[in-house]
């Protein structure tokens, strides 16, 4: 469905960010990686890309540098000679009591979730091509929130609902397309099914499990193809039903 295109996925090192740079690929992108400390991790996704027939690329991209997201698009560009998805999937999970949040964690977890997220795609619609796809990972906790410690977390994520409909009818013209993808409890290293919190977190789903990282990049690898050209400013939930 992919071939010929170019992608780029922020956070593609590990879980979700990975397993959606294996599936682009698979689907006939060349796919670019950020990473942020793991280069042997990185290194092993690119080696993945590159099995499945695909051209692969790891740049080194902290979410909080901005300058090294515009760079990474940039060399994207470069390197592969265009640029047809983005990604923004890098994140982190900022837990604890409201009271003792403080300013510092605010900043940070804005800058990684809403800011580099803005950056990316900015930057990104300069050097796309007409009919482009911008894909945001967002969560299920910016649409409900069922257990405490998470407001900061869902406060960042809830951004990205209104970058995507600004985004949507700023590029529409272009063919550009924007859309947010909000996983909930998936297996990966940040939030793992066997953890000691998995079966309380299984319990507020309607499918009694979890997401595997693949679910995710399943509808990413959607709204990236042929069936997601008509798809803009949405939002899509995959959270075995936690938010039903």
């Amino acid at each position: 469905m992919l071939q010929g295109r170019v992608a780029l996925v922020t956070g593609g090192s590990r879980g979700i960010g990975a397993a959606i740079a294996r599936r682009l690929a698979g689907d006939g992108a060349d796919v670019a990686i950020t990473y942020t400390s793991a280069e042997g991790r990185a290194k092993e996704v690119v080696g993945q890309i590159e099995a499945s027939g695909r051209r692969g690329l790891a740049l080194r991209a902290e979410a909080t540098d901005a300058g090294a997201l515009v760079e990474a698009v940039e060399r994207t560009a470069t390197e592969f000679g265009r640029l047809d998805i983005v990604v923004g999937n890098a994140g982190i999970a900022p837990f604890g009591p409201l009271a003792e949040v403080t300013l510092e964690e605010v900043d940070r977890t804005l800058a990684i979730h809403a800011r580099a997220s803005f950056v990316l795609a900015q930057a990104a619609a300069a050097r796309m091509s007409d009919g482009g796809r911008i894909i945001n990972i967002g969560s299920s906790l910016a649409e409900r929130v069922p257990y405490p410690d998470w407001t900061l977390y869902s406060m960042s994520k809830s951004a990205l609902v209104g970058l995507t409909k600004g985004l949507a009818r700023d590029l529409g013209p272009r063919g550009i397309t924007a859309n947010l993808v909000h996983p909930g409890s998936t297996d990966t290293e940040m939030n793992p099914a066997d953890s000691p919190e998995a079966d309380g977190e299984r319990a507020f789903t309607s499918l009694g499990r979890y997401c595997d990282p693949e679910d995710i990049a399943a509808t990413v690898a959607h709204l990236a193809g042929p069936g997601g050209r008509n798809i803009t400013g949405a939002s899509f939930t995959v959270d075995a039903g936690t938010t039903a």
